[in-house]
């Protein structure tokens, strides 16, 4: 498990010739402090290629409207198999939302994935902060299942072998919308030589990310990604459960920039030791009470809230729920359940929306906005990834 800790001086080299791009210009990003609570049932999800015809997006809208358009989670669903012509391995290129926040957690089956020169094998439980970086996904795992029943897999933030084994889903955040910040082609898919672009580490100085933010991976069987018992009361009181709560941190709130934390919040199926667990330290109750707006998926299981008046939200594998302030309490938690939480920190207020025009120019751009590339000796070792950012 490693960090890049990048020390962003925000300024693009001198001759950039480009330097209106460096950053967003567009409308203030505000997240809503209200008390408001907005749910995203699975029962009423759709799935759309909006992307491509192998990756089916369904987007947590109802959270994303209700908290002024400023964060979006959505689940990734692969959806036919990779050997297709129209289904290969895809283009280098990165995503630029504003602070350069890309979450990515992977929830089944496996990934290959390109970033910045080094090979990445991630399966369930893997996190990943891309963080504006140049990357591909070069492979899949695809279960075979007709639509319906693919979609329909469990999910799971813990490596097994069967989890393994189903068409790979990520849930996936960004600050804003993919269809307001631009999302350049690098290297187009009919242009890369395999033995030099998939070792290639790139910079690039359009990426918006905040001082300290940098990629970052986690393993879910890392000693940092290991699951701590929640021992003392939430800030709204205990939560009832069959079975003990485990913690675990995703660590995210110094490489996206102190713009989020993330946590899962997991109990273990009846009579089994499913979560990875640590001997030491306990989870931090004032960690899981950050954000001035929360967001928390249902991985599995059930879990239960509670709004201010006492009204209870019952929520099941798949139900997204986003809320303002302290506008929500987890109150309860089935067995074998699986709760992400994200916590939205008020730093996102300090950013900025790209111009419809700024968005488009920088696409048109594509490879002409980097500034700096060197060839790895090897895409499993050397340098972190992004260190030509520094």
């Amino acid at each position: 498990m490693t960090s890049t800790d990048l020390k962003n001086t925000r300024r693009a080299p001198a001759d950039f010739k480009w330097p209106g791009l460096t950053h967003p210009a567009g409308e203030p990003i505000r997240l809503n402090r209200g008390d408001f609570v907005a749910v995203d049932r699975d029962r009423e999800a759709t799935y759309d290629a909006i992307y491509r015809p192998q990756a089916l997006y369904n987007v947590a809208t109802h959270g994303l409207r209700a908290n002024n358009d400023a964060f979006l989670l959505q689940e990734v669903a692969t959806n036919l198999p990779i050997h297709r012509q129209d289904t290969g391995p895809t283009d280098f290129h990165m995503h630029l939302p504003p602070g350069g926040f890309q979450f990515v957690l992977v929830t089944s089956g496996m990934f290959t994935f390109d970033y910045d020169g080094k090979i990445h094998y991630v399966g369930p439980g893997a996190v990943i902060m891309q963080s504006a970086i140049v990357h591909r996904q070069l492979f899949y795992t695809w279960s075979g299942l007709p639509t319906d029943e693919n979609l329909k897999t469990p999910q799971t933030a813990v490596p097994d072998a069967l989890s393994m084994g189903y068409s790979g889903k990520f849930l996936e955040a960004f600050i804003t919308e993919p269809a307001t910040f631009p999302n350049p082609t690098v290297v187009a898919a009919d242009r890369i030589v395999e033995a030099d672009t998939s070792r290639t580490a790139w910079a690039h100085p359009v990426h918006d990310r905040p001082i300290d933010a940098g990629f970052w991976y986690q393993d879910p069987l890392a000693l940092n990604a290991l699951y701590r018992p929640l021992v003392e009361d939430l800030p709204g009181g205990p939560v009832k459960s069959p079975s003990p709560i485990f913690v675990r941190d995703l660590e995210i709130e110094s490489p996206s920039g102190h713009l989020a934390v993330g946590h899962i919040i997991a109990t273990d199926p009846t009579g089994q030791s499913l979560l990875p667990k640590s001997s030491t330290g306990r989870a931090s109750v004032a960690d899981l009470a950050k954000g001035e707006v929360a967001v928390y998926r249902v991985i599995r299981g059930t879990a239960a809230f509670k709004d201010r008046a006492g009204k209870l939200l019952e929520l099941s594998a798949g139900d997204t729920v986003t809320a303002g302030g302290q506008a929500i309490e987890l109150v309860a938690m089935g067995e074998n359940t699986q709760v992400l939480r994200m916590g939205l920190l008020k730093g996102i207020d300090n950013l900025r929306k790209w111009t419809p025009t700024q968005r488009d120019e920088i696409d048109s751009l594509g490879g002409q906005i980097i500034t700096a590339q060197a060839l790895r000796p090897q895409r499993t070792e050397g340098p972190p990834v992004g260190y030509l950012y520094e």
